[in-house]
């Protein structure tokens, strides 16, 4: 199976910057947009960030600024450089991804999480 795997999650003082990794496997054709979600505890998952193919992004509005999302198309992996993180930005960060094993289909794919935490 297509797999979506995160790293680079961890504690933080705040106003500290992580970058998250989310490496991809499996047999995969190619992968249409890219994205990053966070679950803080009691709340619902909400958009971080998101990149097209091309590279376009659009981010939440609580990030704007301060996180950055890219891409390597290459090796199928996208990354959020997250910058003057708030304790507000605690949260499992998931990673999203549209793939396609092959040229017609097209599926989404979730990563595991990772655990972010901005705390002094």
């Amino acid at each position: 199976q297509v797999q979506l795997v995160e790293s680079g999650g961890g504690l933080v003082q705040p106003g500290g910057s992580l970058r998250l990794s989310c490496a991809t496997s499996g047999s995969i054709f190619s992968i249409d947009a890219m994205g990053w979600y966070r679950q803080a505890p009691g709340k619902q998952r909400e958009l971080v960030a998101v990149i097209s193919s091309g590279g376009n992004t659009n981010y939440a509005d609580f990030v704007k600024g301060r996180f950055t999302i890219s891409r390597d198309n290459a090796e199928n992996t996208v990354y959020l450089q997250m910058s003057s993180l708030k304790p507000e930005d605690t949260a499992v960060y998931y990673c999203n991804a549209v793939i396609r094993t092959r040229w017609y289909d097209g599926s989404t794919y979730w990563g595991q999480g990772t655990q972010v935490t901005v705390s002094s």
